[in-house]
């Protein structure tokens, strides 16, 4: 018998208060959402935030010299500054917003990539990477002549570190790797990694899009020279996200897009570019986004990151004993809920995960089903896709066990 935990280190009930999406029904039932990996809910300060920007002082930053531009511009850059001290980065300056993880990892992918590879060297990628710290390497290997070498897993789930090890030479240039993934919900040893590929003079990228809203992200003690999340997976809006470099490798890096606001002086014969960060802020950037992710992060602080980590772990090992009640289920990753992030990737015999995914709905529970992006890792686990239940801050204990139930309904109609 599987006791349930009590929560302790976060009051759930009063956390779910602040998101009005959990006021409404999904068919007649309790809303269940459990698919925080693909998109997390917004709490109310955070729609408020863009709601007030947009009600009382709309206007475009760095370049009106009226108040409500002024308004809009502090607003923007004291986003910024949250978003700096959220992941610890040194400065301001070393945050460049972005509209995602995908964007920030394509931002160094196109810029530090195509000044700094050539053919002969080595873009060192792991197999549970998500297609997003794929696909860019590869468009830029491609034009560069660099080679991808690939990092593979262990049967449980875990980064091999002897093949990392193998793996890492001097023709190295950078290791891009997920601090935690999508599908397994492994948490990579990310400090280890950028210690070792330094010494072998390689950069590091970390994807931080399924670590940043989970748990304490400090990049001077990770070491990593990017660090790349996305606001909407974190309580924030859709559109926005974040890259921290160091910054003089954001200074050394050429733009990565043209246009206003990241030039310094045009004439047709040659162009002066800004300081960083406004250097990769081509545009009009994606205010309201920006300043929602600061609410965003605001409320995350507010919680605590090492609450809500501690949440997830009691959660995560919940569900992981409650799972295994169910017939012929398969569970992958790592076995201990400390090895993991607040995603638990699944199948259950032969039922296809979109028709699992669909039975669930029935019952007001959202979940994932199909490949997660990561269709490498899909074929390491010698599946084309899996079922997908992600946790938050806002999940609670009888959301599993709505789950669990739902889950042996489901075996019993599908017939096994």
């Amino acid at each position: 018998m599987v006791t349930k935990p009590k929560v302790q280190a976060l009051d759930v009930e009063k956390i779910r208060q602040d998101f009005p999406i959990f006021q409404r029904t999904v068919r007649g039932k309790r809303l269940v959402y459990l698919d925080s990996a693909a998109t997390s809910h917004k709490p109310k300060s955070v729609i408020d935030a863009e709601r007030e920007f947009y009600e009382r002082f709309n206007a475009n930053v760095h370049r009106g010299a009226y108040l409500i531009a002024e308004e809009a511009t502090a607003a923007y850059e004291a986003a910024r500054e949250k978003v700096a001290k959220f992941v610890n980065a040194p400065c301001k300056e070393c945050i460049v917003f972005t509209r995602g993880t995908t964007e920030a990892i394509n931002l160094v992918a196109y810029s530090w990539g195509w000044a700094n590879l050539k053919e002969g060297d080595e873009i060192l990628l792991t197999e549970m990477e998500h297609h997003s710290n794929i696909v860019p390497w590869q468009l830029i290997a491609e034009r560069t002549g660099a080679k991808i070498k690939v990092v593979p897993i262990t049967d449980d789930g875990l980064l091999d570190i002897d093949a990392f090890d193998r793996l890492l030479t001097e023709r190295v240039k950078i290791v891009a790797v997920t601090h935690v993934s999508n599908v397994l919900g492994t948490i990579n040893p990310v400090q280890e990694i950028c210690c070792k590929a330094h010494e072998v003079g390689a950069v590091v990228l970390v994807d931080g899009a399924q670590a940043a809203p989970h748990l304490p992200v400090d990049v001077q003690a990770i070491g990593c020279d990017f660090y790349a999340l996305s606001g909407h997976k974190m309580c924030g809006p859709t559109g926005s996200g974040a890259l921290y470099g160091r910054k003089e490798l954001l200074e050394a890096m050429p733009p990565f897009l043209g246009g206003g606001e990241m030039i310094r002086t045009v004439t047709f014969e040659r162009t002066t570019f800004n300081d960083v960060p406004y250097k990769f802020e081509a545009g009009t950037p994606a205010i309201a986004q920006a300043i929602g992710l600061g609410a965003a992060v605001d409320y995350l602080t507010k919680i605590g990151m090492e609450r809500i980590r501690a949440h997830e772990i009691e959660l995560v090992a919940y569900a992981l004993e409650r799972l295994q009640e169910v017939d012929d289920i398969t569970i992958y990753g790592a076995a201990l809920p400390e090895q993991r992030g607040g995603v638990i990737a699944f199948n259950i015999g032969d039922i296809h995960p979109h028709d699992l995914a669909t039975f669930l709905d029935a019952h007001g529970i959202c979940i994932r089903a199909g490949h997660h992006c990561a269709q490498p890792l899909m074929r390491r686990l010698n599946v084309a896709a899996t079922a997908r239940a992600s946790f938050y801050l806002y999940n609670t204990p009888d959301e599993v066990d709505a789950l669990v139930e739902a889950l042996h309904q489901a075996v019993k109609f599908f017939g096994r």
